[in-house]
């Protein structure tokens, strides 16, 4: 069995040495300058330890694991043109680099590239992994609508953001464990409880990201703490906060999302004391502990050696309790 940090030194490799010798290189550089930005690319890991829980030789997996790290390259490239991002990992987005023309382009080149990844799989699979791939590329685009969808109402409910996140978020993390649980073999069973397992620490993962954005430690969170709460996103806090508050913390949370002109240091610390006043930190809290108590049931119930599953385990963890 290979560490969690093998795999990622693994993919790494394979990723940095990729070379796009199609031609024009206008349409390539940004495929490459983005690659080159690296991350935790959680995605690709979790499809090699899903196949290392049955097999050992992961080499067979590298291209479709770059496959699903070439997607969420593709999808982030898209989100920082429609959301104006300046920075991506410490560097410059694709549109600020080049222009906005280039990153729809290299985008969707990058989405022709990683389907060309994802097929070099075993022919056995192929039809199943390339349905999956395709469905969940579409329900991202769903979530990624509800998302936009939400900027305009001030009425989403809890099961409607949970289930934005479960699309925007979860399924990638969901099917890359599923591609690498049928890649190696795994029972239909197996491959359904790695697939739930990815579900739900995916939800518990955004939870803790909308957790963070409000009480984290920027030096450690690597961007501005209250980002959400200055553009009002409806976050699993916000929504938690308009649903319990009494009559004058709503009324105080409502000025705070209608104002045009305000100081952003004033919002970031009224709104987070609106927060702490009504409790939603535990309330988020506790959702994601029901998440992550949800994903170790459907870890538990793989048929494999338990030590072999420790380092999903610690992963899961990683996530759940990380700082950034």
């Amino acid at each position: 069995m290979f560490t969690a940090s093998q795999l990622l030194e693994k993919i790494n490799s394979h990723i940095t040495n990729l070379q796009f010798l199609r031609t024009p290189k206008g349409l390539y550089d940004p495929v490459t300058y983005v690659l080159s930005m690296g991350g935790k690319r959680i995605r690709p890991v979790l499809m090699l330890m899903a196949y290392n829980l049955y097999k050992e030789d992961v080499i067979h997996v590298l291209a479709p694991a770059t496959g699903i790290e070439v997607y969420h390259n593709y999808t982030l490239l898209h989100d920082d043109l429609m959301d104006r991002a300046e920075r991506r990992r410490g560097k410059e987005t694709v549109h600020k680099v080049w222009n906005d023309n280039t990153v729809i382009l290299s985008g969707d080149a990058m989405l022709v590239l990683a389907y060309q990844f994802m097929a070099q799989c075993s022919v056995e699979h192929l039809k199943e992994v390339m349905d999956l791939f395709s469905l969940t590329a579409l329900e991202i685009c769903e979530g990624q609508q509800m998302d936009m969808e939400f900027e305009q109402r001030n009425d989403v409910k809890e099961e409607e953001y949970l289930e934005m996140i479960r699309l925007k978020t979860s399924v990638l993390l969901a099917a890359s464990l599923k591609i690498g649980a049928l890649l190696g073999g795994a029972s239909r069973d197996d491959v359904e409880y790695l697939y739930n397992f990815g579900v739900n620490i995916g939800v518990a993962f955004q939870l803790k990201d909308d957790l963070l954005d409000v009480y984290g430690d920027a030096t450690v969170f690597g961007k501005n703490i209250g980002g959400d709460i200055l553009c009002n996103k409806k976050t699993y806090m916000l929504i938690k906060a308009l649903e319990h508050a009494n009559k004058e913390q709503l009324r105080q949370l409502n000025y705070w999302i209608e104002a045009t002109d305000f100081n952003p240091v004033e919002k970031i610390e009224s709104v987070t004391d609106l927060y702490n006043q009504i409790g939603v930190k535990e309330l988020c809290e506790n959702k994601m502990m029901e998440y992550s108590t949800q994903a170790m049931e459907c870890l538990a119930a793989i048929k494999v050696a338990d030590e072999n599953k420790n380092e999903l385990e610690k992963l899961m963890k990683a996530l759940m309790y990380r700082e950034v």
